[in-house]
């Protein structure tokens, strides 16, 4: 593969790739009933023209996001209309580079590398995202940047830009607790992965060392009931900064909003996703229960019973897995996901731009258990989709149908996020102990 392509190929084609769709979205959208561009888009856009004129972007109906994408869209006005499709495009470019440097960092062979990195730019759900008008490309970009920042010990960086994509898309709150966690003196020492051109990398895995995988350390119950010991013994200067430099950054954008905009900023921008209860269908287990209690308030036990389950599963994949953090993050996000309150499928792309992080570190081939798990996800959803279809546009009475199809789904993602798990050779981003795979291990992707 590598004689016949190369990264800066796939990057070239990938932004082709790109073009082409938002071009023929544009087709789409002025010939066609079935709009290509994705109804969020035209929210973005109509937010950026209200605050291009002085006004709130929250008068715009839904427009449930930082004021900061409406001002990233202003040049949908002055140059074109698919300015934000471009922007959002080249956000998804970025992933696939940032893939590619978190892959180096850790001593990942090229062929092995340049898979990984395709299941990112030639995947169609992620192409299609950006090209749509879907944000989430930008903030899958951040995430990864913070990833690449905390491994060359650019701790204060990490932190700025760690504070800003929780203001940006509240959902990466969950990964505070690991990113802490790997800074602390045990998992990671920043400065001994500052090295120079040509030196061996002392803080990555090296691909020439086939050493014994190392079980995942775990935090000791005394620790997790004891709150004092376990900050006791992960606090250190740089997750002190890392907390102190995100949390100013993440108030100050608050902050800054809530005075040009007041509560309709707070409300709206950040709460709303605090305690989101959507009525309509969706992938979520709750979406029934939601749906029959939506004009009544919910009480403070159901408001527990639907959080505890998503709080239990997160703090259990951190304290076990904090220390191989690519792994932990897509771990996390998949949990949180499945789990969540309210599921659509954008969130999947949260997950989606992780994969490839984890994938070198996975024995489990694509013949057959990758297949397994890639046709047990599909079908469980395509299976939701066919009830959804026959209640939205049949007209049907299938609640309870599409509320077991929910399950069904939740079911699937346990059933994978298990068989991951079981499949993936645990590596600390921080030691030099332990292996990366090696260029035979490329069989698994084929």
């Amino acid at each position: 593969m590598c004689g016949s392509i190369n990264f800066g190929r796939m990057m070239v084609i990938s932004a082709f790739l790109r073009l082409g769709l938002i071009a023929y979205g544009e087709w789409q959208d002025a010939h066609m009933e079935v709009r290509y561009t994705d109804i969020d888009y035209f929210v973005f856009s109509d937010a950026a023209a209200l605050v291009a004129t002085g006004k709130s972007p929250f008068e715009r109906s839904t427009y449930r996001y930082s004021p900061l994408l409406a001002f990233l869209l202003i040049p949908n006005l002055i140059l074109h209309q698919s300015w934000g499709k471009l922007l959002f495009s080249s956000a998804d470019l970025l992933v696939g580079l940032f893939v590619d440097i978190i892959l180096k960092l850790r001593s990942v062979p090229e062929t092995l590398r340049l898979l990984s990195v395709a299941v990112w730019l030639f995947n169609p759900f992620t192409f299609t995202i950006g090209t749509r008008g879907n944000c989430e490309p930008i903030v899958c970009a951040m995430i990864l940047w913070i990833i690449i920042c905390i491994m060359n010990g650019k701790v204060i960086q990490a932190a700025f830009w760690y504070g800003l994509v929780v203001h940006f898309r509240i959902y990466p709150i969950i990964y505070a607790l690991p990113f802490v966690l790997v800074l602390n003196n045990q998992h990671a020492r920043p400065r001994e992965c500052i090295l120079k051109k040509g030196s061996p990398r002392s803080g990555v895995t090296d691909p020439s060392s086939r050493a014994r995988v190392v079980k995942p350390s775990t935090t000791s119950w005394k620790q997790l009931f004891c709150p004092w010991d376990l900050l006791r013994s992960n606090i250190t200067i740089n997750s002190f900064l890392f907390g102190l430099i995100s949390g100013s950054i993440f108030f100050f954008c608050t902050a800054l909003f809530f005075k040009l905009y007041g509560w309709e900023f707070l409300n709206e921008g950040l709460l709303y996703h605090l305690t989101r209860t959507d009525p309509r269908h969706n992938f979520s287990i709750y979406f029934y229960h939601i749906y029959l209690h939506h004009q009544h308030k919910f009480s403070l036990v159901e408001k527990l019973i639907s959080f505890l389950p998503q709080l239990m599963v997160q703090l259990a994949l951190i304290f076990r897995f904090a220390a191989d953090l690519p792994f932990c993050l897509f771990l996390q996000t998949v949990a949180f996901v499945a789990f969540n309150k309210v599921i659509t499928a954008q969130y999947f792309v949260w997950f989606f731009c992780l994969l490839p992080l984890i994938l070198p570190w996975s024995s489990m081939k694509l013949k057959w258990k990758g297949l397994i798990c890639i046709s047990l996800w599909m079908g469980s959803q395509l299976h939701w989709l066919l009830w959804g279809y026959i209640l939205e546009f049949k007209g049907q009475n299938v609640f309870i149908q599409l509320w077991l199809a929910s399950l069904l789904f939740l079911a699937a993602n346990t059933v994978i996020l298990l068989m991951v798990i079981h499949h993936h050779k645990f590596s600390r981003v921080f030691s030099p102990s332990l292996s990366a795979p090696d260029s035979t291990d490329t069989k698994k992707l084929d």
